[in-house]
C-alpha cells in the first residue's frame, strides 16, 4: 500500500524535512498531530530508513501504511553507532510505549508452585500467591509448565498427593495404592521421619529449579558419601532416586540434559496478524512457556527484532542462548546488546536440522495455535498458509487462493471449475462454473486462457461479488505449459498476482508446483502438501461434477430433439424454460406448448416421451 497526500496532507514538508536529515545513525521519533509519541525506531543512516516511509512510490505493509497516515511531524536523536541506537531505542520505548511498537502484553496469569508450610510440606500448582508463610516458586507465565513440573517432582520423588493431615494421620489406616505402586513414599506408615521428609523436599525443590541434570549430580555426590558412611540403606534409596529422576527425563519429550539453558523464540503470522511464542529451557528442563500477541503483521526481520528488544528489556534472567525460527538481519547487533544487558556471552542462531530445530518447530507451533485462537483459525491452517509462503517465495502467506480446472469429455461440455480459499479454508460463495464459449475443440491451454480472461474482466467489471477479489495466489490444474501460457495473458491485462501449476503423478495425486521455469517439491512442508491437495482435489470434484451435470443435461436435451418438430434451439428453450427434468415432467401439454411454441400435437408426443425418459 502507498500513502499519498489524500492519506496524510504532511507529506511535502516531511519529505523536505528528510532530505536534508543526517546520514549519521540515530533513533527516529514519530509525533502525532497532537504532539503524541505514535512510533520509535532506530537506524544506522537516518536519512534512508526514514525517508522510506514518505517516499511516493514506497510500498508500505498495512501497519506502516496506517502509522504513516498520522505522522504529523518527527524528531531525532543522532547517536555515535548504531549499537548506541539501539539502546536508547529500547530505553525510549519503555518510556514511551507508542501505539505502532510492539508492546509485549500477554493476557495471561501467572502460576506459582507452592511449597506448603506445614510438618509435612506438599508441593502444589496455584494461579496466585496468598498471604501466608508457604514458600512460593515463581511466576511462571505457563500453568501447564508448573502442572508438568509439580506432578513430575512429586513422582520422581514420591512426595505424598493424598488429603492425609501429617503427622495426626501417621499409621491412621493403612496405605494407599500410590504406595503398594511406589508413586508414594508412604509418610503415613511412619516409616519416614519429619526431618528425613524435609530433606527430600528440599531435594524436589532443587530439581525443580536447578533441572534433572543438576540433580542428578547432586544426589550422586550425595549418594557416595553414604556409602563411604557405610549407610547402605541411604545410598540405596538415593540410588533409586537417580535412577526415577533419569526414567523421567527419558519419558518426557519436555527434558533434555544436552539442551543449554535457552530461549526458543518464533513467531506465526498469517495475511494480518502475528504472534510470538518464547520456549524456556533451563536446567535441562522445559522451565515456562510465554505468548504473545504482536498485532498487526510486519517485515519478518524486523518483527523479530523487535519482539526481542521489547521481550528482553524487561527481563534481567537473560540465557546464554537464543533459538530462531528465522534468520535476523541484525543479529549480532543484538548479540552485543544483550551481552552488555546480562553481562556474559549470548548467541543467536537458527537452527537448520536436529533436536534444535525440533524445538523451533514446537516453539512455531505453540505460536501458530495461540494466533488461531486470535483470529478463529486452526494452527494447522495458519502453518500450511506459511510453510506455503516460504515454499514459494510469497511477500506473505496468501490470504485468497483461487484455483482452476478444466474438464471435458473429448470436444463435447467443456466446462471449468473455480473453487476460491480463504486463510486455508474453503470458500464456497465464491465458487465459479464456467461453460466454455469459444473454444470448439479440446484444448485445455485455450480453455483455460478464456476462463482466466472473463474471470478478471469480471474483476474490472465489478459485476459480481465473487470476482471482485483480488487473489493472492492463483493455482492452475496443470504443468508448466498451463503456467507459461496463462501468465503472459494475465500480466497484459495488468493483474500481478503469483500464479503456479498444480502437477499430478500417474496416479492422480498431487506431485509438485509447476512454474514457469520447472517444478517446485512440497514434500518437507507437510502441511503445505497437504492444503494443495485438498486444494487440487476440491477444483477437480467441482468442475467434474458441474462437467458431468451438463453432460446428462445435454443428452436429455438431444433426446427431446427426437420429438418431431422438436428442434435443439426449442429443447434448449425447454430446459431453460423448466431447469430440471423433475420440473418439465411436472408440465401440463398446455404448458409445453406454451414454452417450445409449438402445437397440440407436437406438445402430446413431447408430453410422452418426456415422461419415457
Amino acid at each position: 500500500m502507498t500513502i499519498t497526500e489524500k492519506e496524510n496532507p504532511r507529506l511535502p514538508y516531511l519529505r523536505d524535512k528528510t532530505s536534508k536529515l543526517t546520514t549519521s545513525p540515530g533513533c527516529y521519533i514519530m509525533k502525532d498531530s497532537s504532539g503524541k509519541i505514535i512510533y520509535i525506531g532506530k537506524a544506522k543512516n537516518l536519512r534512508n530508513r526514514v525517508s522510506s516511509y514518505f517516499r511516493p512510490w514506497q510500498d508500505h505493509l498495512p501497519k506502516v501504511w496506517k502509522m504513516v497516515s498520522h505522522v504529523n511531524d518527527y524528531d531525532f536523536v543522532v547517536t555515535d553507532s548504531e549499537f548506541e541506537a539501539l539502546v536508547l531505542e529500547c530505553s525510549l520505548i519503555k518510556q514511551y510505549t507508542p501505539k505502532y511498537n510492539i508492546l509485549l502484553k500477554d493476557d495471561k496469569g501467572y502460576s506459582y508452585i507452592r511449597v506448603t508450610d506445614e510438618p509435612f510440606p506438599r508441593l502444589q500448582a496455584v494461579l496466585q500467591k496468598e498471604d501466608d508463610d508457604s514458600q512460593y516458586i515463581g511466576p511462571y507465565v505457563s500453568s501447564f509448565a508448573v502442572k508438568q513440573a509439580v506432578e513430575e517432582a512429586n513422582t520422581v520423588f514420591q512426595l505424598p498427593t493424598c488429603h492425609r493431615k501429617f503427622p495426626q494421620d501417621i499409621n491412621k489406616g493403612r496405605p494407599c495404592l500410590n504406595h503398594h505402586i511406589k508413586k508414594c513414599m508412604g509418610v503415613c506408615t511412619g516409616r519416614i521421619s519429619q526431618e528425613e521428609y524435609c530433606e527430600i523436599v528440599k531435594q524436589a525443590v532443587d530439581y525443580i529449579r536447578g533441572g534433572s541434570q543438576q540433580s542428578v549430580e547432586r544426589l550422586t555426590e550425595q549418594m557416595n558419601a553414604a556409602a563411604e558412611e557405610l549407610n547402605f540403606e541411604l545410598a540405596a534409596r538415593l540410588r533409586d532416586r537417580i535412577a526415577a529422576i533419569k526414567k523421567a527425563a527419558d519419558a518426557q519429550k519436555i527434558i533434555d540434559s544436552s539442551i543449554k539453558d535457552s530461549d526458543i523464540i518464533a513467531v506465526s503470522q498469517n495475511s494480518e496478524k502475528a504472534c510470538a511464542s518464547v520456549i524456556m529451557y533451563r536446567g535441562g528442563r522445559l522451565f515456562d512457556k510465554a505468548d504473545f500477541f504482536l498485532g498487526d503483521k510486519g517485515d519478518t526481520s524486523e518483527m523479530r527484532e523487535s519482539f526481542i528488544t521489547g521481550y528482553y528489556s524487561v527481563r534481567e534472567n537473560i540465557p546464554g542462548e537464543i533459538l530462531l525460527d528465522e534468520d535476523i538481519e541484525n543479529a549480532p547487533l543484538l548479540e552485543q546488546w544483550l551481552r552488555e544487558k546480562s553481562g556474559h556471552a549470548v548467541h543467536i542462531s537458527t537452527p537448520q536440522r536436529g533436536h534444535l530445530l525440533r524445538l523451533t518447530t514446537l516453539a512455531k507451533n505453540n505460536a501458530s495455535e495461540y494466533l488461531s485462537i486470535k483470529v478463529g483459525r486452526t494452527g494447522r491452517e495458519i502453518v500450511a498458509l506459511e510453510e506455503l509462503s516460504k515454499a514459494l517465495g510469497l511477500p506473505k502467506p496468501p490470504r485468497f487462493i483461487e484455483c482452476y480446472d478444466i474438464s471435458n469429455l473429448a470436444s463435447s461440455d467443456m466446462v471449468a471449475g473455480m473453487v476460491v480459499y480463504e486463510n486455508g479454508r474453503p470458500c464456497r460463495k465464491f465458487y465459479k462454473h464456467f461453460s466454455i464459449k469459444t473454444v470448439s475443440e479440446q484444448d485445455d491451454y485455450a480453455c483455460m486462457s478464456e476462463v482466466l480472461q472473463r474471470r478478471f474482466r469480471n474483476y474490472f467489471e465489478k459485476t459480481d461479488e465473487g470476482f471482485s477479489t483480488l487473489p493472492d495466489l492463483i493455482f492452475l490444474d496443470g504443468g508448466q505449459g498451463h503456467v507459461n501460457v496463462i501468465t503472459p495473458l494475465v500480466r497484459a491485462m495488468g493483474i500481478d498476482v503469483p500464479i503456479y501449476g498444480l502437477v499430478k503423478d500417474s496416479k492422480h495425486r498431487t506431485r509438485a508446483v509447476a512454474t514457469g521455469g520447472g517444478e517446485i517439491s512440497l514434500t518437507k512442508s507437510r502441511a503445505a502438501f497437504d492444503l494443495v491437495t485438498r486444494i487440487q482435489d476440491e477444483v477437480h470434484r467441482f468442475a467434474i461434477t458441474y462437467q458431468a451435470k451438463k453432460h446428462r443435461k445435454s443428452s436429455y436435451q438431444l433426446e427431446l430433439t427426437k420429438v418431431k418438430g422438436i428442434g435443439e434451439k426449442k429443447a434448449v428453450k425447454l430446459m431453460t424454460e423448466f431447469k430440471t427434468k423433475d420440473k418439465l415432467r411436472e408440465a401440463t401439454v398446455e404448458e409445453l406448448m406454451t414454452a417450445a411454441g409449438v402445437g397440440r400435437e407436437t406438445a402430446e408426443a413431447l408430453y410422452s416421451v418426456i415422461h419415457e425418459l
